[in-house]
């Protein structure tokens, strides 16, 4: 068990922070918020209960998600100008801040990446430090599945994606932040998880993690002293 003030610690001196996107930099969940703009989201939503809460795994849940959905490019590229998706609260200062102190900043997302590039571009980090599923479409624009050599559309794939992120840029700290249970499990390889609970609050996370914050204010507070 580490300390609070240890944690405090590594969280400030970490060279790189990685964030999960739905929930925890944006106030949805991306594949609700598809499933709601193709009319399937009571269905949809029930699924990502489960998944969230570690009952499915992911990619069996996302590919029953998906099937359901069906969503076309047009529909995914009608969802981003119609409903962009809202930034919390204190996270573009957060992420800015950390920019500041040269600390590299990673999206990781078991979302889609047309979705997380758009959230992305919002916060000045570059589409080389987003890792999330692509979807794929026919050339007619019709959906066609997903990517499934991603590593993000696996249980576990984020601890997959830090540990890549370790190998290739030899960071010595890597803090996770995020609301969900594939979250908390990329701790370790992540050095630190913090969990959020700021748009939703997860028991098995907030009940697990050493440090669990409501507020970005939090972090931003540490990095100021």
């Amino acid at each position: 068990m580490v300390s609070h003030s240890e944690l405090r610690e590594l969280f400030c001196a970490a060279d790189a922070v990685c964030f999960d996107v739905d929930s925890t930099v944006i106030r949805e969940e991306g594949i609700d918020e598809l499933a709601k703009f193709c009319g399937v989201e009571d269905a949809v939503s029930e699924m990502t209960r489960r998944a969230m809460g570690g009952a499915v795994p992911f990619k069996a849940a996302l590919t029953e998600r998906l099937s359901l959905i069906q969503p076309s490019r047009e529909q995914v590229q009608r969802l981003i100008a119609e409903h962009p998706p809202h930034l919390t609260p204190g996270i573009r200062e957060l992420v800015s801040r950390l920019q500041e102190r040269n600390v590299q900043v990673f999206l990781i997302s078991g979302g889609f990446r047309s979705i997380v590039e758009h959230v992305a571009s919002k916060l000045n980090i570059p589409p080389t430090n987003v890792f999330a599923n692509r979807l794929k479409f026919y050339f007619n624009g019709e959906y066609a599945g997903f990517d499934e050599m991603q590593p993000t559309a696996e249980s576990g794939g984020k601890g997959k994606v830090i540990k890549l992120l370790k190998e290739k840029f030899h960071f010595k700290k890597i803090v996770m932040i995020g609301d969900g249970a594939t979250d908390m499990e990329a701790c370790p390889p992540a050095d630190v998880f913090i969990g959020f609970g700021g748009n939703v609050i997860r028991q098995q996370v907030k009940d697990n993690a050493e440090w669990y914050i409501t507020d970005f204010v939090e972090l931003l507070g540490e990095l100021e002293e």
